[in-house]
């Protein structure tokens, strides 16, 4: 079944693939490989890779899918937020086409649940929904699936042109972990971008965050009128450091979805910048 969750802005988890390969510096304390090859090595190696080598076949964090998976958002009777793949990316170059429409072909067909896919090849995603338009038709993903890029530091703010290509009702940043300075004002276009998630990075190995890039991306949003949610300052374990930001929680999400009934829900607006 899928997994409850203790991530703030979701609410079961859902992974019809795990697995992954690092792309940017955000990868490199990587929650999801750490968890693979502490907890969940003996289930994901007893399953072929897709790429089925010696050393895949070892490697609990190569990409592996999982058909039988798809079946479950059908079980879940009450509509849920849905984290597609909180343990792989969907558009990993490994997960073949086939098996990524299928599992977009499980969200179209059940519509209750809101599904967040979230990347980090975003270029791959917006391929996809082109090539895919018997799938999607020409208005390409509806409300109830939102898609979202990681965007990290500046110098992976090049994703958000290549979600922005993605014809969808809502599309949405993770800048977490944040590790860097990030500006987004001269980055996004007008009503390009619906929902931005910020938060610092845990574990052993965490990095620092400043409050001043925190503060910075949520006048940003404010400025262009786009729900802000800040998930965490990071630390030891992800909830050491809190989720207060200047005297208050920021829990905004994009309308129309306003789940565990947290935060407000702004209006999309075409001024980008202050």
């Amino acid at each position: 079944m899928g997994q409850r969750t203790s991530i703030e802005w979701t609410e079961v988890t859902w992974n019809p693939t795990t697995g992954c390969t690092r792309v940017s510096q955000g990868c490199d304390n990587c929650y999801a490989d750490a968890l693979a090859r502490r907890l969940l090595e003996r289930v994901y190696t007893r399953r072929p890779p897709v790429l089925d080598t010696p050393e895949n076949r070892d490697d609990p964090f190569a990409v592996r899918v999982w058909p039988d998976r798809l079946a479950q958002p059908a079980r879940w009777k009450k509509s849920r937020l849905v984290f597609v793949n909180s343990m792989s990316d969907l558009f990993h170059k490994d997960v073949p086409d086939e098996f990524v429409r299928e599992t977009f072909s499980v969200m179209l067909d059940v519509d209750r649940h809101t599904y967040q896919v979230l990347t980090k090849r975003p270029a791959r995603a917006a391929r996809f929904v082109r090539q895919n338009a018997d799938l999607f038709g020409m208005r390409g993903l509806p409300p109830h699936i939102w898609i979202g890029t990681s965007t990290e530091n500046q110098q992976t703010a090049y994703r958000v042109g290549h979600l922005e290509d993605i014809p969808a009702s809502v599309r949405f940043l993770s800048c977490e972990p944040l590790i860097g300075p990030l500006s987004l004002c001269n980055v996004w276009s007008p009503g390009g971008i619906h929902w931005v998630i910020v938060g610092g990075e845990s574990g052993p190995g965490r990095r620092p965050i400043d409050p001043e890039w925190v503060t910075g991306l949520r006048d940003e949003c404010r400025a262009a009128s786009i729900p802000f949610f800040f998930k965490q300052w990071g630390g030891r374990t992800p909830k050491s450091g809190g989720r207060a930001l200047e005297g208050r929680e920021w829990n905004e999400f994009p309308a129309p979805q306003r789940p565990r009934g947290s935060g407000a829900v702004l209006p999309h607006s075409q001024e980008v910048c202050v």
